[in-house]
């Protein structure tokens, strides 16, 4: 079998949907981005080019320049987090970097993080990811998604730190807010560490049987249960999921799918897996 890299994406929509991965990733079906989305993602890489060659010392002015809410975005965050942008703060340092890679084999798989920024001494490693949307009102939810998981996973798996030695922050800054940048910090223990690797277990050795089914009899991977996500997927016409299903003796109310979701086939490119 072919080793899958998988992503903390990946994992997030093997979770929820496993037949939208199927299209993306396997049918290689694209998912056309909105204007305003596109926006966002141009704006949020920029960011993520700022703090990555801030961090290699590479000169920042000319970016800024180029972008005054990135400049003002820039200095409420030096404002908000001075503990991580003030270098002369850390004592015992043995690692800081940005755009920093690890990688696991897991069952068969390779599980891959970069985390934004990478600070670790003797005592201790955090993580730092920077998020340009607005801060989430379900902590929970955060807390439970595939990121969060897998990047403390990854580190106690690929260091000598024991798992209360790692952390993971959230920094959430906007574009166009003049409140100061919001963080999510999430610490981490033996506990979640076993309950991790038990859900990546069942998680891989459901893709395992679904890529083989798939793979020797052309068979879909499952549909999502909870039939609320189709209102905003792209696949909702595709997946048959616009009209009304009877499931134990209940009815879904169909789905009212807006036109603009909806794909043509023969407009779709073709993405590398």
């Amino acid at each position: 079998m072919t080793k899958y890299r998988l992503s903390q994406k990946h994992l997030n929509l093997l979770t929820t949907c496993p037949r939208k991965f199927q299209h993306l990733y396997l049918d290689s079906l694209s998912v056309p981005t909105t204007p305003i989305e596109q926006e966002r993602l141009n704006w949020g890489s920029q960011f993520h080019l700022l703090m990555q060659q801030r961090e290699l010392g590479l000169p920042i002015e000319s970016l800024m320049l180029e972008n005054q809410e990135m400049q003002h975005s820039f200095e409420n965050f030096f404002q908000a987090a001075p503990e991580i942008l003030n270098y002369e703060t850390q004592d015992d340092l043995i690692l800081r970097q940005a755009e920093h890679n690890r990688s696991i084999n897991f069952n068969g798989y390779i599980l891959t993080v970069i985390y934004d920024l990478l600070i670790a001494n003797f005592q201790q490693a955090q993580i730092f990811d920077w998020k340009t949307y607005s801060y989430p009102q379900n902590k929970n939810k955060i807390a439970q998604d595939w990121q969060t998981r897998l990047y403390l996973y990854t580190l106690v798996q690929t260091s000598n730190y024991f798992p209360e030695a790692v952390s993971m922050t959230y920094w959430f800054i906007q574009p166009k807010n003049q409140q100061l940048p919001y963080k999510l910090k999430f610490s981490y223990n033996q506990q979640l560490h076993q309950k991790t690797e038990q859900d990546l277990q069942d998680i891989l050795d459901n893709l395992t049987k679904w890529l083989k089914h798939y793979q020797q009899e052309s068979a879909e991977f499952p549909q999502v249960k909870i039939i609320d996500p189709c209102h905003t997927c792209q696949f909702a016409t595709r997946c048959q999921r616009f009209s009304a299903v009877k499931h134990q003796d209940k009815y879904v109310q169909s789905v009212d799918i807006d036109p603009s979701l909806i794909l043509n086939l023969e407009d779709i490119p073709e993405i590398s897996i």
